[in-house]
């Protein structure tokens, strides 16, 4: 159950919140000490001190652990109570989102017809489906694909009519994973970040996608106290920050932040690049500048970020197209704030139906807790790791390869082919089911009619991946390396293309290339557990007993199941 009602805001410092961190800290620690639950094992702070801006990280504990994928979350602020809330909250809104999706008594199975059928004018209009994808089919051709499988139905709050309707929540979890999970302090203020989240990843994935010119504000023409002082931290120690207008037309006020340190880059730091999204402008640089910090490791440490909302930059060449721009200020940015978050939040909802969005939102609020949590979603949001080809077809026969039965999959992609003649998905969905029945020759084949039809870069990459995969089912490494090769050629940004050129390396005994490749995958996922684990049998294999020790011990604090990576580890620390 959702209640909005009055939200007066009780801090206001580089966030707006019903209440002070300190608060929301202590209230988060009694809800985990009453659950009995272990969901936290560490909350600590991780930043050098360098820039002077607090980074928080929350580690899992086990019951966390048993039904999240990450073990980590990270959080910050201006002050470190803010940071330190903002890990924890962070921790909240996934535990509870996973949590979430394993309550079956929240869910309905069906497929749309029966739904259509149950729920009558509550079932979320169709035409929603479309708009999440951006599809031009009828109305007719999505209800008939989306009635080849059951979805899981769920009830959740339509806020711009403020009815509740039945929507299959799957579906939007397929398109948006988690993002648009949130926790706050009171529903108003979750919904709102969550609001905000997706609005920011929306105008990013669009920036992205076009490299529009866009405005460039003034760092020092404003007059909020703690983006002045946010600023002058990394105007202090010689980093470069460039604040761009990300907002695109959106009602609220969308700011992207370049930073990178001429001193250490790149040999010791990155070029960061992200954006924040918040009611007014000042809170949208500030969340901004505060996400630099907890990406950029102070600019000094060597860690890798992982990208998300926008693309990753490794070249001051790539990014010429954020400098330029005309410039602007903040205040040219629009404005949503009052002094009520449940007001900010009606008034965002009112703007955006006028533009054609509607806001959905549910309740994953678990009683245990008792901390508010959401998962909110907005069809026709973009989303930067999403595939711009993506559809009801293409979904749907996703959906199909993935849960039914393999002697029912291949006449529900029949049928998906009567719906949608010669789309480009359904070859790479036959050569999955024929790998999922166990024929990974055949399957190899397939894949390569379908790299021929595919719409890009991506997609084909794809294609070739699974060729490689196939034959190094079939213990065919050599075979398997130039598709491998190809694959990367077309996405380098894809951690299990290095990963499987790298096993297959190791296989060939090309240990040096194969570390190669295990330090190309953990450069875009630094906590990939078995590419950590295989760098150090890497070095195990070259004699480099001091790396392959470091790395094992990594790989397992990780993920203390990787068996292969404790013998190693136990043979080489009792020979030293």
């Amino acid at each position: 159950m959702i209640t909005l009602g009055s939200c007066p805001k009780a801090y206001h410092k580089d966030l707006d919140k019903a209440c002070s961190p300190a608060q929301t800290i202590a209230r988060v620690k009694q809800a985990l000490a009453r659950s009995g639950r272990n969901i936290l094992a560490e909350n600590r702070r991780i930043d050098t001190g360098r820039l002077g801006i607090p980074v928080y990280m929350s580690i899992c504990g086990t019951d966390a652990k048993a039904v999240m994928p990450g073990r980590k979350q990270m959080g910050k602020g201006t002050s470190p109570e803010q940071a330190e809330a903002s890990a924890l909250m962070e921790l909240m809104e996934r535990y509870d989102f996973f949590t979430f999706w394993k309550q079956k008594s929240r869910f309905s199975s069906m497929t749309w017809g029966e739904a259509a059928k149950a729920f009558g004018q509550d079932l979320i209009p169709i035409e929603e489906i479309l708009h999440s994808v951006g599809d031009t089919c009828t109305p007719q051709q999505a209800a008939a694909a989306l009635d080849l499988i059951p979805w899981q139905f769920c009830k959740i709050l339509d806020l711009t009519s403020g009815r509740e309707v039945m929507a299959p929540l799957d579906w939007f979890r397929q398109l948006n994973e988690y993002n648009g999970s949130s926790a706050g302090n009171t529903d108003a203020e979750s919904i709102l970040q969550a609001t905000c989240e997706l609005v920011e990843r929306h105008v990013s994935a669009l920036a992205d996608r076009d490299h529009p010119t866009l405005p460039t504000i003034s760092i020092h023409e404003h007059d909020d106290p703690v983006l002045v002082d946010l600023v002058n931290k990394f105007v202090a120690q010689g980093i470069k920050v460039i604040l761009k207008d990300m907002t695109c037309g959106m009602p609220l006020p969308t700011v992207a932040a370049l930073a990178y340190d001429p001193t250490t880059f790149p040999q010791q730091s990155e070029i960061v690049f992200t954006a924040g999204t918040a009611t007014s402008p000042a809170k949208a640089a500030i969340r901004a500048l505060t996400e630099v910090a907890q990406l950029a490791g102070d600019f000094e440490s060597k860690t890798t970020y992982e990208p998300s909302g926008l693309s990753k930059y490794n070249s001051l060449e790539e990014i010429e197209w954020i400098t330029k721009g005309p410039c602007c200020t903040l205040a040219d940015l629009p404005v949503m704030a009052s002094d009520d978050i449940a007001q900010e939040l009606e008034h965002t909802v009112r703007a955006l139906a006028q533009q054609g969005f509607t806001v959905y939102s549910v309740a994953t609020t678990l009683k245990a807790l008792g901390i508010p949590t959401h998962y909110t979603f907005i069809p026709g949001f973009a989303f930067r790791e999403r595939t711009p080809h993506a559809s009801v077809g293409m979904l749907t026969g996703k959906k199909i390869i993935a849960t039914s039965p393999l002697d029912e999959a291949a006449a529900k992609l029949d049928r998906l082919e009567e719906l949608f003649p010669q789309a480009h998905f359904l070859p790479f969905y036959r050569a999955q089911l024929s790998l999922n029945q166990g024929f990974p020759d055949k399957a190899q084949a397939l894949f390569a009619l379908s790299e021929e039809v595919q719409p890009d870069d991506e997609t084909r990459a794809m294609s070739a991946f699974y060729q490689g995969h196939c034959l190094t089912l079939q213990n065919q490494w050599t075979e398997a390396i130039p598709h491998l090769k190809r694959a990367i050629s077309l996405q380098h940004d894809v951690k299990e293309y290095h990963n499987l050129y790298g096993v297959c390396l190791f296989k060939l005994n090309e240990f040096d290339k194969a570390a190669l490749c295990f330090q190309k995958a953990l450069a875009l996922d630094a906590g990939s557990a078995m590419d950590m684990a295989n760098l150090g049998l890497c070095h195990v294999k070259t004699g480099k007993t001091d790396q392959a020790i470091a790395c094992l011990q990594e790989a397992v604090t990780m993920d203390p199941t990787i068996e292969f990576a404790w013998k190693h580890l136990v043979d080489l620390t009792s020979q030293s």
